[in-house]
């Protein structure tokens, strides 16, 4: 191999090649210019890994072109690699394990594949939706071992500019992805988690109660839903040709729609916890519900005198207690929401802002301020703190059971005027 002193003179006297050559250095061995037959230039360095010896193979590696480095910058960055490589390291192996390093979406299907075998279904359905509309779009083809603290404090501030508690569960999401990868292997151990350290916006509570005046008016909308109706008026800004009469302009809610709303109230279960509801799982002998799948896994439900009432009036068109659209079919589907039956009770109770999950909040506050204990005021909504208790709820349902009616009367006198 011819050796030149690799400098600005020798770039401008080098003539056209014929073929692909490789000027070494002749001060800085394993530098070299590498110069093809079409004029192509690369600056490069060769170099034997490991204890070296000519028994190891020579390795390559490509550290620029004369177009983005000058002779002294390619010198230096050559000799900065081959320091390294004196010290045990293998540029070259390094960069080849980096190309074929995972993306971050990679690293993010990875953990969702695992998430789903391990999380909730609506819980890995929101982390899917975080992946999908905010990480990958942002930072998704980046290498996964090539991205910093920075990249991901850059995107927690643009999207918590916005959606503060969503900027908080994405960082929440790449932190988890990052520590299932170092975990399995994903990633090299001692890799650092760009997501650790970030500081999390401030969230604000978004619990609410009802107050005794406001069961009042919730009892009055839902008993005006289920019987003569709630009344509509015509949208002023829509043409209505055959807008029917104002004393027929009334919106009367089905009765599985208003019977879950019920017992929302009056037993502070999760929206899903009575949508889902199979009867299957009500033992109206001893005043039950057996969940197999709530939220903080298998959980006992100790019914009220109100509550079972309710779930005694519906009538049974299939599988599940809230009768869905599909109800009695052989593909027979759990109720989705209840969101819009929801807006019209609450609209005509004034009841703004107020969501289905604050039920269930106004229901514990209305147990803790009658003193009744935190212990059962959680095991009666089935806490996570005390799941392992549940198994045995059905043991010791008298004094809950006790509560759950001191709480159910007390919401059904307020929902009555009394």
């Amino acid at each position: 191999m011819p050796v030149l002193k690799l400098g600005r003179r020798a770039l401008l006297a080098l003539p056209a090649m014929q073929k692909t050559v490789i000027f070494f250095d002749e001060d800085l061995t394993g530098f070299g210019l590498k110069v093809t037959a079409k004029g192509a230039r690369s600056w490069i360095v060769e170099y034997r890994p490991g204890a070296g010896g000519r028994g190891v193979a020579k390795r390559r590696l490509v550290i620029g072109t004369p177009a983005t480095l000058s002779p002294e910058q390619a010198r230096e960055a050559a000799e900065t690699l081959l320091a390294r490589v004196k010290l045990g390291a293998d540029p070259a192996a390094e960069r080849a394990t980096a190309r074929r390093a995972e993306t971050v979406a990679e690293l993010l299907d990875d953990y969702l594949t695992d998430a789903a075998a391990r999380r909730k279904a609506r819980s890995v359905a929101l982390f899917k939706m975080y992946a999908s509309k905010h990480i990958r779009p942002a930072i998704g083809s980046r290498k996964a071992n090539a991205l910093t603290h920075g990249d991901v404090g850059r995107l927690h501030r643009s999207i918590g500019k916005t959606r503060p508690v969503t900027a908080n569960r994405i960082v929440a999401v790449l932190h988890a992805a990052y520590v299932r990868a170092i975990k399995t292997g994903a990633l090299p151990k001692g890799t650092e988690n760009p997501a650790a350290g970030i500081e999390r916006f401030r969230e604000q509570g978004r619990e609410r109660y009802l107050t005794a005046e406001e069961f009042q008016r919730l009892g009055d909308a839902l008993r005006e839903a289920e019987t003569v109706g709630i009344p509509w008026v015509p949208d002023p800004n829509k043409k209505t040709k055959h807008a029917p009469r104002p004393e027929n302009r009334r919106t009367i809610l089905d009765q599985h729609a208003v019977g879950a709303i019920r017992l929302l109230l009056l037993t502070g279960c999760r929206l899903r916890e009575i949508l889902h509801l199979r009867w299957n799982e009500v033992d109206a002998e001893r005043g039950l519900l057996f969940l197999p799948d709530s939220k903080s896994g298998r959980k006992t439900v100790v019914l009220s005198t109100a509550a079972l009432a309710v779930i005694e009036s519906l009538p049974r068109l299939g599988v599940y207690v809230i009768a869905g659209e599909s109800a009695g079919q052989k593909d027979e589907r759990p109720r989705a929401d209840l969101n819009k039956p929801w807006r019209t009770i609450r609209d005509r109770a004034g009841l703004d802002g107020v969501r289905l999950h604050d039920l269930r909040h106004s229901f514990a506050s209305i147990g803790a301020g009658q003193g009744l204990g935190l212990p059962i005021v959680g095991k009666l909504l089935g806490h996570s703190q005390t799941s392992t208790t549940q198994r045995y709820a059905h043991l010791d349902a008298d004094p809950v059971r006790r509560a759950a009616d001191l709480i159910a009367e007390r919401i059904s006198a307020a929902m009555s005027g009394k």
